[in-house]
């Protein structure tokens, strides 16, 4: 069975019609142009080096190396295309704080590693050691949005987790409870596996609704773990970090964040969870090991072999159809110009 993995991408080849409109304007351009000067059957024996079939030549090659550059990038799948591997896991939604304040850094020293960047490399670690389950992505600051349905691709997780910046939400807070809100709803239907959201934030200007929220999900079944990012003796937050710029209030006073572990650890309490230092040294034992505790379900994952992937291919042949596209010029071969294809000397 043949398949794509983004059948979306295909679309790029309307630029192939595109390509070709553009080329036969030019060409009619240029005729008229010539025809400025005289009939053109006048002017091709003044221009003896002009090859009239090399711009053909040329448009074939590189509209041919286009199309197989467009299958390469929606990567074709052939034969067998796909394995299904049963094993036991839970489900685990990661909810993110992306508010400016993670810009800060995520310790006493404000040129230190900033807080997102630590966020990020807790969760990159989690992932993991999620091998076996199933993973999905939500990020937030005054708003929440699904990043990542859950999933059993890890390799798409960290793509998107390593893609995460403070600018992908416009409105700044901390809405924590919403965040919840939308992991809760992300689960699967499954009533066997055990499922957790893990929050990581550095809890600043949080919303109202987070505890309310964390015990919704605790109702439901759903276990609520929070990771604290930051000081909790306040951080500058960074403009221009080079320039040593940060951000400052209307009186023109520096704005400090900072940490808030009393709400974090109110929020993993409601959750039935545990609140986690993400400055701690052990914060991944931890909290792998609270994952631990929760109910294993039978979960289906499906792979695809390496073997099944056909982009190498068509990558290989865009190439070769571009070198020689380089090597092609629009001037005619010279032992190729004592030779007339179409009459016949008497």
């Amino acid at each position: 069975m043949f398949s794509f993995a983004y059948p979306e991408l295909l679309y790029l080849l309307l630029l192939v019609p595109v390509m070709t409109g553009l080329f036969l304007l030019a060409r009619m351009a240029r005729k008229q142009k010539l025809e400025k000067y005289g009939h053109i059957s006048t002017l091709t024996p003044l221009m003896p080096d002009a090859s009239r079939y090399k711009p053909w030549i040329r448009l074939i090659l590189q509209l041919v190396a286009l199309i197989a550059l467009v299958i390469a990038i929606a990567r074709p799948r052939f034969g067998e295309k796909e394995e299904t591997e049963r094993s036991e896991g839970i489900e685990v939604m990661i909810a993110m704080d992306v508010s400016r304040s993670m810009l800060a850094s995520s310790s006493d020293d404000p040129s230190g590693i900033s807080r997102l960047e630590r966020a990020k490399y807790i969760l990159s670690r989690l992932i993991d050691k999620l091998d076996k389950d199933k993973v999905g992505l939500v990020v937030f600051a005054g708003e929440a949005y699904t990043q990542l349905p859950i999933t059993t691709d890890f390799v798409s997780a960290k793509m998107y987790l390593n893609d995460i910046t403070t600018d992908m939400v416009p409105s700044q807070g901390t809405a924590i409870g919403t965040a919840i809100g939308m992991a809760l709803n992300a689960f699967t239907p499954d009533p066997d596996a055990g499922k957790a959201i893990i929050v990581i934030t550095d809890g600043e200007n949080h919303e109202g609704n987070a505890v309310e929220m964390a015990q919704q999900a605790k109702s439901r079944g759903v276990q609520v773990d929070v990771i604290g990012i930051g000081s909790t003796k306040g951080a500058p937050i960074p403009l221009n970090a080079s320039r040593g710029e940060f951000l400052k209030d209307y009186n023109g006073q520096t704005v400090t964040t900072a940490l808030n572990e009393n709400m974090a650890r109110e929020i993993a309490s409601a959750g039935d969870g545990v609140y986690i230092s993400g400055a701690s040294s052990s914060a991944l034992n931890e909290l792998t090991s609270q994952l631990d505790n929760l109910q294993k379900a039978e979960l289906t994952h499906v792979t695809y072999k390496a073997s099944a992937e056909q982009f190498p291919i068509f990558g290989w042949i865009a190439l070769v159809f571009l070198v020689i596209d380089i090597f092609i010029l629009d001037r005619k071969i010279s032992w190729l110009k004592r030779v007339n294809f179409f009459t016949k000397e008497n």
